[in-house]
């Protein structure tokens, strides 16, 4: 018998930042990308992403593009500072409690996130997190091409991709627990038995007190 699905989405949740934008940052910081241009850009997709009218595509191109210049050896040294300088402040307080919670009980954890996998791999292996469903990098003889393998998990993508992982690894959706922060993942959260909203945007929050689901922090 399996354990339940334990869900969770990353950005704004487990933690207390959003790791696609905040690698945005770090390039630019790291002079890897010219700092003007790509920090305007940068934030105008992340301020669709809030509005819930962000091209994922489109982003998620942007956002892949710089990684081209690079090996994966020297990327992979990149990522490790951008965990220490980044990332690892950005994990909500409460956020290893909460996965503890779900380990003792058995429960399979899984990050479900809009972000790509180029970014969020090592962050779910830091957290311990064993599956990671994300939005997928094209990667060809060791070199990111700068475009997507497949269809972006994000809003319904979500759903789709965590129906074929389920169905690749003999899972089932039934009891399955879901936390996030944004409206963007209504169609998951009115899918699961039980939905959370963790530090919720406004419009996540005002559906979730209308529907009863209970709204907490990690923060």
């Amino acid at each position: 018998m399996q354990g339940r699905l334990a869900l969770f989405d990353l950005d704004n949740t487990l933690l207390a930042g959003d790791s696609d934008h905040g690698w945005g940052e770090f390039m630019a910081s790291e002079k890897l990308v010219d700092a003007a241009d790509y920090g305007k850009k940068n934030d105008l997709f992340y301020q669709d992403y809030l509005a819930g009218r962000l091209d994922m595509v489109a982003y998620a191109e942007f956002a892949l593009a710089p990684l081209m210049k690079y090996s994966i050896s020297e990327l992979a040294v990149i990522h490790q500072k951008f965990m220490k300088a980044t990332v690892i402040p950005m994990i909500a307080p409460k956020t290893q409690a909460l996965l503890k919670k779900h380990r003792d009980a058995g429960d399979i954890l899984v990050i479900v996130t809009a972000t790509n996998d180029f970014i969020t791999a090592p962050i779910a292996e830091y957290l311990a997190i064993p599956h990671l469903i994300a939005t997928p990098t094209e990667c060809i003889d060791g070199r990111y091409t700068g475009k997507l393998s497949g269809a972006p998990c994000f809003k319904e993508g979500k759903i789709d991709k965590l129906n074929a992982w389920m169905a690749l690894n003999n899972y089932t959706i039934e009891g399955a627990c879901f936390y996030s922060d944004s409206h963007n993942d209504l169609p998951l959260l009115a899918l699961v038995d039980e939905p959370f909203a963790v530090d919720p945007d406004d419009t996540l929050k005002a559906h979730a007190l209308a529907t009863g689901w209970p709204v907490l922090s990690l923060r």
